[in-house]
């Protein structure tokens, strides 16, 4: 029951940030209003998810291991991953579109790591499987939009952009399988999984997608959007006292 659990969500997050990248191709305009509030959106859930779920979840399972260990070094890896990506791709900026191949693997890894992350949630439990499916879908569909903006500005066609975005997307449902057969060692391990997904998340929230958000109002003045954020916020909390009752 719970690898269809995890296979049925974590499909779904697939097709959902799928669908953002097909409406890309369709309507740019209404997607690029659409990315930005669901980016304040994102931001939200994926701090709330680690501070209300995530946390207190490995807190429990830790006994007197300390879980921040495991959070800050999930941060650092997001942190020099990211200055790699970009170090590399500033190396290679002059070659022919070195960011397609970035773009490609680095989405692939991550998705990836996504998979483990759901996993190792319904492994916990099945509402913290939810709530991190959600986290997950809601920061992957923007990035998914920006990544197949990328591949086009890349010269890379519409079909070929969605096939790899496609190919990507699957990788998540590998990190996935590969946790659950592995079930034991992860579930040995909850509390570690579960406090490097909060660090993860917190980086993604923090470090990449506020200030995201920050030069987009610097550029529109729209402080609706902000709203968006706490949308996001308010919706785990309520998600996670509901279940708790």
């Amino acid at each position: 029951m719970i690898l269809a659990y995890i296979l049925i969500f974590t499909t779904i997050g697939s097709i959902a940030s799928l669908g953002g990248s097909f409406l890309l191709l369709t309507k740019k305009s209404l997607t690029e209003n659409f990315s930005n509030n669901l980016l304040n959106f994102a931001a939200g859930v994926l701090l709330s998810v680690a501070f209300l779920d995530l946390f207190p979840e490995s807190l429990e399972l830790a006994g007197e291991a300390n879980i921040f260990l495991p959070a800050l070094f999930g941060f650092l890896v997001f942190f020099f991953s990211e200055r790699f990506i970009n170090l590399v791709h500033r190396h290679h900026q002059h070659g022919r579109n070195p960011s397609t191949i970035l773009i490609l693997v680095g989405d692939g890894i991550h998705n990836f790591i996504d998979g483990i992350a759901i996993t190792a949630a319904f492994l916990t439990n099945v509402p913290l499987g939810i709530t991190t499916s959600l986290a997950v879908a809601a920061h992957e569909i923007p990035q998914e939009i920006a990544d197949m903006g990328v591949l086009l500005a890349n010269g890379l066609s519409k079909s070929k952009a969605l096939l790899f975005n496609f190919l990507s997307a699957l990788t998540a449902i590998l990190g996935a399988l590969l946790a659950y057969f592995f079930a034991d060692f992860i579930k040995a391990n909850l509390y570690l999984f579960l406090s490097l997904t909060a660090g993860f998340f917190i980086y993604i929230s923090a470090s990449d997608l506020i200030p995201q958000l920050h030069e987009k109002f610097r550029e529109d003045r729209k402080f609706f959007q902000a709203l968006f954020f706490v949308v996001g916020i308010v919706s785990v909390f309520l998600f996670t006292k509901f279940f708790e009752g």
